[in-house]
């Protein structure tokens, strides 16, 4: 099924659930972080969304979340029966201040993400996300795949 990731508002929330029925498609609310109003973590967006239509889903941020003080690993498995979208991206603190980083090097548990999202058997795409080095991000997204990919490896060990 096709998945359009969203950032609505609680207001838009019942034209979008119109939509996915009349195009049989799925859409996943995004969080973003501490400067949203309307859906900073997954859990908010969940608590909206739970009770439409099962097309209507999330877009998992988890360095938003983490960005705004939240339990990614907890909120995942809260939310398990909606993730049907993953921004991947690691942070170099747990407050709003937080910055995008190669993975690894900053302060998301990957090893035990990987493990959650397995946990939960999420089916879906891991979209890396960077935003640091605009101009020439090329080997840090390389190096934070090669992290990703070990971390896979020893779950599968």
């Amino acid at each position: 099924m096709r998945i359009m990731v969203v950032m609505p508002t609680a207001a838009t929330l019942p034209l979008i659930e119109r939509k996915v029925a009349e195009y049989d498609i799925a859409v996943a609310v995004h969080n973003h972080g501490p400067g949203d109003k309307h859906f900073p973590t997954p859990g908010s967006a969940y608590d909206k969304i739970k009770n439409l239509d099962p097309r209507v889903g999330l877009c998992v941020d988890v360095g938003h979340t983490v960005r705004y003080g939240d339990d990614p690993y907890a909120a995942i498995e809260a939310c398990a029966d909606r993730v049907y979208d993953f921004h991947l991206k690691d942070v170099t603190s747990a407050t709003a201040k937080g910055t995008t980083t190669i993975l690894g090097r900053g302060v998301i548990d990957m090893p035990r993400l990987f493990r959650t999202l397995r946990k939960i058997n999420y089916p879906g795409v891991l979209a890396f996300e960077y935003e640091s080095e605009a101009n020439d991000p090329l080997a840090s997204v390389a190096e934070s795949a090669g992290y990703a990919r070990g971390i896979l490896a020893g779950l599968d060990a």
